[in-house]
């Protein structure tokens, strides 16, 4: 038997029903969650590609790059066998891709399957990105829940000046 809600429209929360109770939050992931983070896209051969908001880069003769990146992802599968990856900085146009690469999205057809990509030794790029890197694998660690992982850039692709994605207290921003 069904059952049938006579009241007219459909209720939608305002906040996610699912969350654990601001009481019972970890305070180190609060205070991650307080620091605004740009949202990259991480892609290797394979193909595979994670969305990272934990990512790093250090100038220097040559340059670096850190980020954390979840051990068991198949990124980080495909980036232990291909020891190349690449990064790219993700805009405001591309928070659908965000949440696809990070699991939140439907993927019909795999993760490449939306979209046009440009082909590079380091892995797919966004045709429409504002640029990207090349990097090299170094060393990887644990470091907390998440794998440390230290690159060198190989190359770096730079087009159009872009405004970027940021992710700050489980959203995504822009800037005003």
């Amino acid at each position: 038997m069904f059952h049938v809600n006579h009241e007219p429209g459909a209720q939608i929360h305002h906040t996610d029903p699912f969350a654990v109770p601001t009481g019972q939050r970890s305070p180190v992931r609060r205070l991650r969650g307080r620091l605004a983070a740009p949202v990259t896209l991480w892609t290797a051969p394979g193909p595979a590609g994670l969305t990272v908001s934990s990512t790093l880069v250090a100038d220097g003769d040559p340059g670096r790059l850190l980020g954390l990146v979840d051990a068991e992802s198949d990124l980080w599968t495909a980036v232990e066998e291909a020891e190349v990856f690449a990064v790219t900085p993700l805009g405001p146009p591309h928070r659908q891709l965000a949440d696809r690469f990070a699991g939140l999205f439907p993927s019909p057809g795999g993760l490449f399957a939306i979209g046009h990509w440009t082909d590079t030794p380091y892995g797919p790029v966004p045709a429409d990105a504002g640029g990207w890197a090349g990097c090299r694998l170094d060393t990887v660690r644990e470091y907390g829940w998440s794998l440390l992982v230290e690159a060198t850039i190989e190359r770096v692709e730079l087009t159009e000046e872009s405004e970027p994605l940021l992710h700050h207290r489980g959203r995504y921003r822009e800037l005003d």
